[in-house]
């Protein structure tokens, strides 16, 4: 999933497969892929937008980026210490979390480019293993940093209210609900994820314009 045209591809053979998949496409049109540079940098882009806003979160990584000189490296990040990052509009949380991958991949614990060689359960054991990395965030840098095809984010809200408004379902599902409803999406289900991120944003802005 390291391109549009993956994307692409993924979606068509779902969209002969799936009416549902198909009537997405058809409303919202094709997403792209996304696709970060894999490492430490977007990893810790990824700590940041937990549970903030989009707008919030490019706020904060813009001063982050301008406190590093446009590097987010481990040893820039703990020159900032807690006191730089917060500045920088990190909870004093995050900033600890982010500290800690810090002083993880400056010890050699984490090796991105080792991660790169590893099946998604054996990246996923060791993102885990780090404070404020949870399956939400292990999900997200699978999706963007690496390019995994096959990751389902079942605790993602947008997904979830996605999934229940094309899936015609009466309640948003729950992480374990949208694990079986996935099931016929695989070995393509981070491209699934796409197309419901996208359509949501499309059923969001048609709902906006129905009110004005």
């Amino acid at each position: 999933m390291s391109s549009t045209d993956d994307v692409h591809k993924h979606l068509g053979i779902l969209r002969r497969r799936d009416k549902k998949i198909a009537a997405a496409i058809k409303a919202a049109g094709l997403p792209g892929s996304r696709k970060l540079r894999p490492g430490f940098a977007t990893l810790i882009r990824i700590i940041v937008d937990q549970q903030v806003s989009v707008a919030a979160g490019a706020s904060i990584w813009a001063k982050l980026l301008a406190a590093t000189g446009g590097e987010v490296t481990p040893s820039r990040l703990l020159n900032l210490a807690e006191s730089g990052l917060r500045s920088c509009g990190f909870s004093g949380q995050k900033a600890r979390y982010a500290l800690g991958a810090a002083e993880a991949a400056a010890a050699g614990d984490l090796d991105f480019d080792a991660l790169e060689t590893m099946p998604d359960e054996d990246v996923r054991a060791k993102l885990i293993a780090l404070k404020g990395v949870g399956p939400w965030t292990v999900d997200i840098y699978l999706m963007f940093g690496m390019g995994r095809p096959d990751v389902w984010p079942v605790g993602d809200l947008v997904i979830q209210h996605s999934a229940r408004a094309l899936l015609g379902l009466r309640t948003r599902p729950s992480p374990e609900r949208l694990t079986k409803l996935g099931e016929n999406w695989r070995p393509y289900r981070s491209s699934a994820a796409l197309l419901l991120w996208h359509y949501w944003h499309h059923v969001s802005e048609k709902a906006k314009a129905a009110k004005k």
